[in-house]
């Protein structure tokens, strides 16, 4: 018998580290959110100036101070029904990222086109905002890294470029067994 060597097999699944902490960086995202959204939305039954009262002086600071105070009259604007929403919203963002997370993990690949379609949406706003944003001046900072905030914006960007970049240019290599 002769064996037949034309068979067409499917390319083994090559290792990709990076596409690795994408996946986990996009599940740890929406898990996040996802407890986010079911934390707010316990939160729509409560009254959040008396929560925010007792937080306050669980943190031995003084709630009549005039920051906490205006912070304790804004929330008291907060109906459930605006609770409920910033949940509802976070619920189903925290849904996508972890889809798209799996999406990514499986190698299924509408979830590629999902992560640089979500990652590429975001970039015009960072661009955006690092333009826009005043400076801090002469406020005290945990850390220098963070002593301005386009430091943060800047990073998110960079990461975000970088995912699209590297999904983009790696689809065929990442994906090449699904088609």
């Amino acid at each position: 018998m002769t064996e037949n060597t034309n068979i067409p097999t499917e390319a083994p699944v090559k290792r990709a580290p990076t596409l690795y902490l994408i996946v986990i960086g996009k599940l740890v995202e929406g898990g996040a959110l996802l407890i986010g959204a079911f934390s707010i939305y316990l939160l729509a039954k409560k009254n959040l100036p008396d929560l925010f009262d007792q937080f306050i002086r669980w943190l031995h600071l003084d709630p009549e101070g005039r920051f906490f105070s205006d912070v304790s009259d804004r929330l008291g604007n907060i109906t459930p029904g605006n609770v409920k929403a910033v949940a509802l919203w976070m619920f189903i963002y925290g849904l996508f990222k972890a889809a798209g997370g799996l999406g990514l993990a499986f190698r299924l690949p509408w979830a590629i086109w999902l992560a640089i379609v979500e990652s590429a949406f975001f970039i015009p706003i960072e661009i955006y905002e690092l333009v826009r944003r005043h400076t801090p001046e002469g406020e005290a900072h945990a850390h220098a890294l963070f002593a301005h905030p386009k430091i943060g914006i800047g990073l998110v960007l960079m990461v975000n470029v970088f995912i699209v970049w590297y999904l983009y240019t790696n689809r065929e290599r990442l994906f090449r067994h699904h088609h």
